[in-house]
């Protein structure tokens, strides 16, 4: 008595008939319908939770002064697009997941196992769907992505050297930025460089432990200039009265000047971990070009982006299984672990690369292969022929 068996590879053997096929390419349809239809849906929820995180933290940099509350929005949908990058796979990985633990859940996949569907078969949906992500993924990263951080940075940088772009408009007092005071113009020119009358109130914290003061400065004309450092933002006024008003004293001071350099708000650093990355805003010709391990390190990050989403995509396939009896959302916390760990392992691998520790990005395709090869060795035991205990042949 032999094993067990059956046809893996499909719904028809050697020979069948073409409606075997049709079938299994109505089948594919079906799989890949259900795979693209959870993707979407883990995506717009993830994209939701990513847009609340980022929106957050530029609201906290716009309120440090780290840009003016004008190119918020500018730069917040920057982020989001750089963000992508990681978010996709992680949404492709959670949605394979999803939509093929139901149909286990449900018994489905357990039917069409049984009626002679093999690997193939799930593999040729997962593939349909992973390939045209992992090559949208690798634009993003070789591409969109430092594109969307450059122009996020150089939109700050502007930004913080235009008092138009500060929100500063003719004809009304506007407050600066980054506890800079109160502003007022009576007019200005297109590009906000030059100002005319302007009126100009702060308050400084007094010296030596003295009560604060109230600055109150006129001008006939003004003109804003950044620093030589690119860092300092000031505000040069021509022609008109600086009041000193110490608060609880009568120790004013009054001053007629010819022009008054008055330093605003400083540029202050971005906070945020995607400006710290280094080389997140460099284009990737530019690391290609670059022998430091820095670059050699980011260079390693954006090329395995979209190796990483079909190796995600590999991984969900034996990890999605599961009994119908069993929890639906157990094998999901074991699936988030192994993402999790597979992802630090990358993460650790860059870091060592951009310190120098390690030369070149070979333990990232090692860790790639090993992933791939767990995978498809589970992937196998799950659809391999099960053989009758004692049988004989």
């Amino acid at each position: 008595m032999r094993g067990v068996t059956g046809y893996t590879d499909g719904f028809a053997a050697p020979g069948g008939t073409k409606s075997h096929y049709r079938m299994l390419r109505i089948l594919d349809r079906y799989i890949l319908r259900e795979l693209a239809t959870s993707v979407l849906g883990v995506a717009v929820v993830l994209l939701v939770v990513m847009a609340g995180g980022t929106f957050a933290r530029v609201l906290q940099q716009v309120a440090e002064g780290s840009f003016p509350a004008s190119v918020m929005f500018d730069v917040l949908g920057l982020k989001m697009l750089a963000a992508l990058t990681g978010l996709l796979p992680l949404a492709l990985f959670l949605g394979i997941l999803w939509s093929l633990g139901r149909l286990y859940h449900d018994s489905e996949m357990h039917v069409l196992a049984a009626s002679g569907m093999g690997r193939r078969g799930l593999l040729r949906p997962a593939a349909w769907l992973a390939i045209p992500m992992a090559v949208v993924i690798g634009l993003l990263s070789l591409w969109l992505g430092p594109w969307a951080e450059h122009t996020s940075t150089t939109l700050i940088t502007k930004a913080n050297h235009s008092v138009i772009a500060a929100g500063l408009d003719a004809g009304r007092f506007t407050e600066l930025p980054g506890n800079g005071g109160t502003i007022f113009v009576t007019d200005m020119n297109r590009d906000g460089t030059r100002l005319g009358h302007v009126f100009l109130a702060r308050q400084e914290p007094g010296s030596d432990g003295g009560p604060p003061s109230i600055r109150l400065i006129t001008a006939e004309r003004g003109a804003l200039y950044p620093g030589t450092d690119g860092k300092g933002r000031y505000l040069a006024l021509y022609d008109g009265w600086q009041y000193k008003l110490p608060l609880g004293a009568d120790n004013w001071n009054v001053m007629q000047y010819a022009r008054n350099d008055v330093a605003m708000a400083p540029v202050r650093p971005d906070n945020g971990n995607d400006r710290g990355k280094v080389g997140s805003a460099t284009r990737t010709a530019a690391l290609m070009a670059s022998s430091s391990p820095q670059a050699r390190a980011e260079l390693a990050w954006r090329i395995a982006a979209p190796v990483t989403t079909l190796v995600l995509a590999l991984l969900a396939l034996p990890l999605a299984r599961q009994t119908p009896r069993e929890p639906r959302y157990g094998r999901l916390l074991v699936a988030v672990l192994c993402y999790f760990l597979y992802f630090s392992v990358l993460s650790l691998a860059r870091s060592m690369i951009g310190q120098g520790k390690i030369d070149g990005a070979a333990p990232i395709w090692v860790l790639h292969l090993i992933v791939v090869g767990v995978s498809g060795w589970f992937l196998w035991r799950q659809y391999a022929p099960w053989k009758v205990k004692g049988a004989q042949a």
